[in-house]
C-alpha cells in the first residue's frame, strides 16, 4: 500500500514537471506565424445589386439591405418570441405640400409681369370625380381628378396718378399718367385743351377735358397741396396762382354746336419716335396727331382753340415688345414683311388691345355714348375703330392720316439738306421716306386692311 502511494505521488510530480516544462517552452519559444482569415463566400459587390442600381434612375430609392435586420442576440428573450410584423417601423412623412400651397406655387410661376392680381385673393376651383358610393361625406381620395383653372381677370380699373403742363412746338399740352389693375405699365394721355389755361368768356361754354379720377378725393385727410402736387389744379400753376380743383360732381355733356374733339390712340414706338427710324412712320404720326389736334376749330362765326387727346399706350411693336420687334426687323431684312415676321415669331399680326384706351377716354369724359360726347378719331386702321366702338366709344368720324411723303409725292427737297422742321419727335415736322417705309406702308394696306390710297406709281418699285 505505501509503495502504491509513493508510485502515484511520483507520477503526479512527473506530470507537474512536464506541464511546467511545456509552459516554460511556450513562454520562451519564438512567436508562431499568424494564420489568415477565411475568405468570404459572397462577392465583395453583388452583381445583381450592381445591375439594379445601374438600371435605376436617381429619382428612385431602394430599401437597403440590413435596414430592418435586428440580430436575435440584441433582442430580449420575450421579444424573440414575437412576430416580426409587430416590430414598430418609422412612419413615412410625405414631403408634398398641401394642395392649396402647391397650386399657389404654380400660379406664382405662371404669373405674368403685368399681372397685378393678388395671389392670395384668388379662389382655386377644382373638379372632383363623382364617388361610386352614396356617402356624401366621403373624404377626398388621392386619385380624384383635379383641374386647375386660372382665375378670371378682374374688372378693369384705372386711375390718373399725376398731371402736368408740357410746352411743345405745337403748343401747351397736359400730360396725364395712368395706372391700372390689368398690367404694370404706365399709359399716358396727352391732352390738348388750351382753354383751361386762359378761358375766354366770349366763346360758347365748353367743359374742360379733365380726369375724373385725378380730381376726385382720394382720402379724407388729403390737403389742397396734395391735390395740387398730383396735378388736380385749375388754370396755370405758378407761385402766384394756386387753386386746387374741386372733386367732380357729375357728368357734363358737350355743347351740341361745338365740333367733337379730335383724338388718336397711339402705340409706343421707341425706334420711330426716339431714334428716328425710317422703317415706320410712328414718329411722324405722333407729331402729326398733336399738330392737327392743336389746330384751331372753326364753326359758324366762332373759332375755338384745338382740343382733343392722344392716348399713348405702352404697346411697343404692335404689342410684341421691343425685344421681339428687333428680332422681327432682322426677319424683315431677310425678305419677310412685318406681318409674316410677327407670325414667324409666334405672334399674331397685331397683339394690341384697346380696353385700357377706352377706359382712359371715359375718365377724360371723351367718347361716352348717349351723352353727346362723341369723338373724331385720327387713324387709318379699321380694326382700331371697331375695337373702340366695341368698348362703347362713340366715334362720330374717322379722320385719315396720309403719310407726309405720300402727300408731297416727291422727296427730293428733304434729301437736299433743307433745315429740319421742328416737331414733337425725332423726325419732327419732316416727312419719313425710304424703301423700308414704303414696304411697311404697302404691307399695312394690302395685308392689314389700312384705309390708305396706294400711289401705284411709286409702289411698283417696292417689291
Amino acid at each position: 500500500m505505501p509503495a502504491k502511494v509513493l508510485q502515484q505521488t511520483a507520477h503526479l510530480r512527473e506530470h507537474e514537471l512536464s506541464a511546467d516544462a511545456a509552459l516554460l517552452d511556450f513562454l520562451t519559444s519564438p512567436t508562431p506565424p499568424i494564420k489568415g482569415k477565411f475568405a468570404r463566400r459572397d462577392a465583395a459587390l453583388d452583381p445583381l445589386l450592381l445591375a439594379v442600381a445601374a438600371a435605376t434612375g436617381p429619382h428612385v430609392t431602394r430599401n437597403h439591405y440590413h435596414h430592418n435586420f435586428v440580430p436575435a442576440v440584441l433582442q430580449s428573450s420575450d421579444k424573440r418570441l414575437t412576430d416580426d410584423s409587430e416590430h414598430k417601423h418609422l412612419a413615412y412623412v410625405s414631403r408634398q405640400a398641401p394642395r392649396r400651397q402647391r397650386l399657389q406655387n404654380i400660379l406664382n410661376e405662371e404669373r405674368k409681369e403685368n399681372d397685378a392680381t393678388s395671389v392670395n385673393a384668388i379662389d382655386y376651383p377644382y373638379k372632383r370625380r363623382l364617388s361610386q358610393s352614396n356617402n356624401s361625406g366621403a373624404k377626398f381620395r388621392p386619385n380624384d381628378i383635379i383641374t386647375f383653372t386660372k382665375a378670371p381677370t378682374p374688372q378693369l380699373e384705372i386711375r390718373c396718378m399725376a398731371r402736368t403742363r408740357i410746352p411743345t412746338p405745337h403748343g401747351t399740352v397736359f400730360l396725364h399718367l395712368y395706372h391700372n389693375n390689368h398690367d404694370t405699365k404706365e399709359h399716358l394721355a396727352i391732352v390738348v385743351d388750351p382753354g383751361q389755361l386762359s378761358p375766354t368768356p366770349d366763346l360758347p361754354p365748353i367743359p374742360p377735358i379733365r380726369s375724373r379720377s385725378l380730381d376726385s378725393a382720394w382720402s379724407e385727410n388729403e390737403t389742397d397741396m396734395d391735390r395740387i402736387v398730383r396735378g388736380a389744379y385749375i388754370g396755370r400753376l405758378s407761385s402766384k396762382s394756386i387753386q386746387a380743383a374741386a372733386p367732380p360732381s357729375g357728368s357734363v355733356a358737350f355743347n351740341g354746336t361745338v365740333p367733337p374733339p379730335l383724338i388718336r390712340i397711339h402705340s409706343e414706338c421707341f425706334t420711330g419716335e426716339t431714334i428716328g427710324s425710317m422703317r415706320c412712320d410712328c414718329g411722324e404720326q405722333l407729331d402729326e396727331a398733336i399738330r392737327r389736334i392743336s389746330q384751331p376749330i372753326h364753326f359758324g362765326n366762332a373759332t375755338i382753340p384745338g382740343r382733343g387727346a392722344v392716348i399713348y399706350l405702352r404697346q411697343e411693336g404692335r404689342g410684341i415688345g421691343l425685344l421681339s420687334k428687333i428680332r422681327a426687323y432682322n426677319l424683315q431684312d431677310l425678305g419677310h414683311d412685318t406681318v409674316t415676321a410677327n407670325l414667324m415669331l409666334g405672334y399674331k399680326a397685331d397683339e394690341r388691345g384697346y380696353e385700357i384706351a377706352a377706359a382712359i377716354l371715359g375718365d377724360l369724359g371723351l367718347g361716352s355714348s348717349g351723352k353727346g360726347n362723341g369723338v373724331r378719331v385720327l387713324t387709318n386702321n379699321p380694326d382700331k375703330v371697331n375695337a373702340l366702338r366695341k368698348e362703347g366709344i362713340d366715334i362720330v368720324e374717322r379722320v385719315p392720316m396720309i403719310p407726309r411723303s405720300w402727300q408731297q409725292r416727291q422727296t427730293q427737297h428733304e434729301e437736299s439738306g433743307e433745315e429740319r422742321t421742328v416737331g414733337a419727335t425725332m423726325v419732327g415736322g419732316n416727312a419719313v421716306h425710304g424703301e423700308d417705309l414704303d414696304k411697311y406702308l404697302k404691307t399695312k394696306v394690302l395685308r392689314m386692311g389700312h384705309m390708305l390710297p396706294l400711289w401705284l406709281g411709286d409702289m411698283h418699285r417696292v417689291e
